[in-house]
């Protein structure tokens, strides 16, 4: 399996691209803000084929190159419902302005083919199965997409702003709710074996079993309630 993925734009988010292997199908989870030099540089680079846009959730810095990527290759742009609406009001989603020398550089709007994304959905695309799982708690619409292992192939979990190296995504904008966000956490991530590798929509790669052992908020949830998490960390937009 090939995935190539790369930090795109103002926020650094992360931008993948995968697939089962070089000058094959791919997919394309997330391409942000100006990600779409770096999906064309990585499609030239592995002789790749988008066949589908998926999307963690609906912020700016994770769809803002939704637009340019998919009608450059005629392919559709998957989304949860809940967070449709944000590729067209992306202020909305901010509950403030992103600033207007920023929002000049970007392309609002849906593309022409958008279909949504279900709890519990297996999507089959480029070869490739993907397991969605509704994850609220950053976003209403949050999903997460989970790829089984094979062979000496580790299971993959795309987790967008849910869950990153040592912290969770911050739940202070419009849609965002921390008891929904540690549900999520305990419903979504823990039940993931300790191999399985976690990629991010910000940061570095973990494992489960790093962030069980050490990260606050997935030690509260497997713990239950009571620990104080004030000072933890969250990132994200």
């Amino acid at each position: 399996m090939l995935i190539a993925g790369f930090p795109a734009g103002a926020w650094g988010t992360n931008c993948y691209l995968v697939a089962p292997a070089a000058g094959e199908e791919c997919v394309i989870i997330d391409p942000g803000h100006q990600a779409a030099r770096g999906v064309e540089e990585a499609i030239r680079k592995h002789r790749l084929k988008p066949v589908a846009v998926v999307l963690t959730h609906g912020h700016i810095d994770h769809v803002a190159s939704v637009v340019p990527v998919c009608g450059a290759h005629d392919v559709p742009a998957w989304i949860h419902p809940a967070d449709r609406y944000m590729m067209s009001d992306p202020e909305k989603a901010l509950g403030r302005s992103i600033g207007m020398p920023l929002m000049g550089e970007l392309t609002v709007g849906e593309p022409d083919d958008v279909k949504e994304l279900a709890d519990g959905a297996g999507l089959k695309l480029a070869g490739l199965e993907f397991s969605v799982a509704h994850a609220p708690g950053h976003t209403k619409g949050s999903v997460t997409f989970r790829m089984p292992g094979a062979a000496d192939i580790p299971p993959v979990l795309f987790s967008g702003d849910l869950l990153f190296a040592g912290s969770i995504g911050r739940t202070d904008l419009p849609g965002g709710d921390m008891a929904e966000m540690l549900d999520s956490l305990a419903r979504v991530c823990l039940p993931l074996d300790d191999s399985t590798v976690v990629l991010s929509g910000h940061g570095p790669q973990t494992t489960i079993g790093r962030e069980r052992a050490t990260n606050p908020y997935l030690r509260q949830v497997a713990a239950g309630p009571g620990a104080d998490l004030d000072d933890a960390p969250r990132r994200g937009m």
